[in-house]
């Protein structure tokens, strides 16, 4: 039996065009416990349903936001979602409680070079420092925030076979998660999740 409710909300606006966010979200829709949301098929016109996505909310334990890194944030869906859905006195705020104690984090996918990502690269940041924006959101709603899960080199990955390793970090992670078997105190003090997940999942059998 499924100890956490997991929710992967997912914002690709060119689904035909992944070759890795959809594998990502078809590895967890496979997995037990984890409910999948494609917002773009969802919203097409981004008339957002407010209360259902509010109760989605409340009704999971873990909240993962799934993306392409564009231009060092998320699609336009999700930040449109964050402005409806995530309102004052809902998730903020005197009475805004209802997200509190939750666990928030992102899976991505960026363009880059992992090396590109660090102070002295490309990008001048880490990646969980482009993401501290989704990192204060988590903390202003009550949300305990994990590190991302992140997929580097996404334009060469398939060519390179990289794919395959991804999607096994992804659906041990979720697993970990529905199982409550991660290790989120150790986990927070990371940078990425990706070279520590040996050492973050307790008790599996690898």
């Amino acid at each position: 039996m499924p100890k956490n409710k997991v929710l992967v909300l997912y914002a690709h606006p060119s689904q035909h065009r992944s070759e890795v966010n959809q594998p990502i979200f078809a590895a967890a829709q496979q997995t037990k416990g984890v409910t999948c949301v494609d917002l773009y098929y969802e919203y097409p016109s981004y008339s957002i349903n407010i209360d259902r996505e509010q109760k989605r909310l409340i009704d999971h334990d873990v909240i993962i936001f799934q993306f392409p890194l564009y231009w060092y944030s998320t699609p336009a869906m999700l930040k449109e979602w964050q402005d409806l859905v995530l309102e004052y006195g809902f998730a903020y705020g005197t009475d805004g409680t209802a997200l509190k104690g939750k666990r928030f984090m992102c899976a991505l996918s960026a363009g880059g070079k992992a090396d590109a990502y660090q102070t002295k690269g490309y990008n001048h940041f880490t990646i969980r420092e482009l993401l501290s924006p989704m990192e204060q959101m988590a903390a202003i709603t009550g949300m305990k925030y994990i590190p991302p899960l992140a997929l580097f080199g996404a334009r060469t990955a398939k060519e390179e076979g990289r794919i395959d390793l991804h999607l096994s970090q992804w659906q041990r992670l979720l697993n970990a998660l529905v199982d409550d078997k991660f290790d989120y105190k150790r986990a927070y003090k990371v940078e990425k999740l990706n070279p520590y997940l040996d050492q973050l999942i307790a008790g599996e059998q690898v």
